[in-house]
C-alpha cells in the first residue's frame, strides 16, 4: 500500500512541481493523533526534506472532519494571513493519486509537542504565545478563512452538533441523556460576531519552536462560529479534572484559565460556559470513537481507557451550568 502512495504521489509531484529528480523513498506513520492517517513522507531532490501526508480515515465520507481538501484551503488562507500553519505542498482529488482519494501534503514544521517544548521553556511563556496566536486567528476576517460562503454555526447548533454525535454512541456511555444538552441550552451565553473556530484548539494541535508557536495543526474540525468555543477548549485542558485519562494531555504546560482568559480578554463568566461545552464536545467524540472501535468499524484500542473519562467530563460540564 505505501509503495503505491508513494509512487503515485512522487508521479504527481514531480508533474506539478516540475522537479525531475523528485524521490520520495520512505513513508512511516506519525504516531499521534487518533482522526485520520498521518504519515511523513521523506524526499530526495525535493525543496524539503521530509513532508507530512494526510489522509481520510478508511471508509469515511469524504465530509467534514475527513475533508482533508477544506483542511488544506484552510491553512492556505491562513497562511496568508500571516496565522502559522503548515505551508501546503499539494492537495487535491487528482484521479492519478490514489484512484481519486482526497490528499492533503503540507511541510513537517520545524517544531515540538508541548510536553517537549516546556522542558525547555516556562508555561507562561508557552501560553501567552498560544493565546496570541488565537487572538490573531480570530482576528482573520472570515472571508479570508479558507471558509467564505460557509454559513456560521450559533450555539444551539453546536450544541446539537454534539448531542447528535453521542447519541451515536454507545447508550451506556450517555450519563445523563438530554438533560445535559438542554442545560447548555437553557444557559447559552450572548452571541459575538463568528469568526473562524479550530474546534479543537489545545496544546496537543500545537508545535512549538523557541518558546513561540510554530503552528497551529489538525484542522478537521474547523469551522465559523463562536471565538470563545477556542479559548474554552484550552481552559478545558488547562483545568486539568482529574479524570483517569486526560482527553487532550498539554505535557507539563500549566496556565491556569483564569490566566488564560485574562490574556485573551474574556470575561471568566462567560468563558466557563464554553468550558462546560467543550468537556460535552470532547465527551461525546470520544464516546463515538469508542463505539466506532468496538465496532471494528475504526479500531483504536486507546479508547478502550476512556468510559470513565467520558463519564468524568460530562459530570464537570453538568457541574459548570448546573
Amino acid at each position: 500500500m505505501s509503495e503505491r502512495i508513494l509512487e503515485q504521489l512522487e508521479r504527481h509531484c514531480r508533474r506539478a512541481w516540475n522537479l525531475p529528480d523528485l524521490h520520495f523513498r520512505g513513508m512511516s506513520v506519525i504516531p499521534e493523533g487518533h482522526s485520520g492517517l498521518t504519515y511523513f513522507i521523506d524526499a530526495d531532490g525535493a525543496p524539503d526534506a521530509r513532508y507530512v501526508l494526510r489522509l481520510p480515515p478508511p471508509k469515511a465520507r469524504h465530509l467534514g472532519p475527513a475533508d482533508v481538501v477544506r483542511q488544506g484551503r484552510i491553512m492556505a488562507a491562513l497562511r496568508g494571513e500571516g496565522v502559522p500553519v503548515p505551508r501546503v505542498h499539494a492537495c487535491g482529488t487528482d484521479p492519478d493519486v490514489l484512484d481519486g482519494t482526497p490528499f492533503l501534503l503540507v511541510e513537517a514544521v520545524d517544531g515540538v509537542r508541548a510536553e517537549i517544548a516546556v522542558a525547555d521553556t516556562d508555561s507562561d511563556t508557552l501560553a501567552k504565545a498560544t493565546v496570541e496566536v488565537l487572538r490573531r486567528m480570530h482576528a482573520v476576517p472570515v472571508e479570508r478563512t479558507g471558509l467564505a460562503g460557509e454559513p456560521p454555526a450559533d450555539l444551539p447548533a453546536e450544541i446539537d452538533r454534539w448531542s447528535r454525535l453521542m447519541s451515536r454512541a454507545p447508550a451506556e456511555l450517555d450519563v445523563f441523556g438530554a438533560r445535559l444538552a438542554q442545560r447548555l441550552r437553557d444557559t447559552c451565553p450572548p452571541e459575538e460576531p463568528p469568526t473562524l473556530v479550530h474546534g479543537d484548539f489545545t496544546y496537543g494541535n500545537i508545535l512549538y519552536r523557541g518558546g513561540a508557536v510554530a503552528a497551529v495543526i489538525d484542522w478537521e474540525i474547523a469551522s465559523i462560529g463562536q471565538p470563545l468555543i477556542d479559548l474554552g477548549s484550552l481552559c478545558t485542558v488547562a483545568k486539568r479534572v482529574e479524570f483517569p485519562r486526560d482527553p487532550n494531555p498539554s505535557g507539563a504546560v500549566e496556565a491556569r484559565p483564569e490566566q488564560l482568559m485574562e490574556w485573551y480578554g474574556a470575561d471568566s463568566a462567560v468563558t466557563g460556559w464554553f468550558v462546560a461545552l467543550s468537556y460535552f464536545k470532547y465527551a461525546s467524540i470520544q464516546a463515538y470513537n469508542l463505539g466506532l472501535h468496538r465496532s471494528g468499524k475504526r479500531p483504536d484500542p486507546i479508547y478502550d481507557l476512556l468510559p470513565e473519562t467520558i463519564e468524568g467530563l460530562q459530570r464537570a460540564a453538568f457541574d459548570l451550568v448546573r
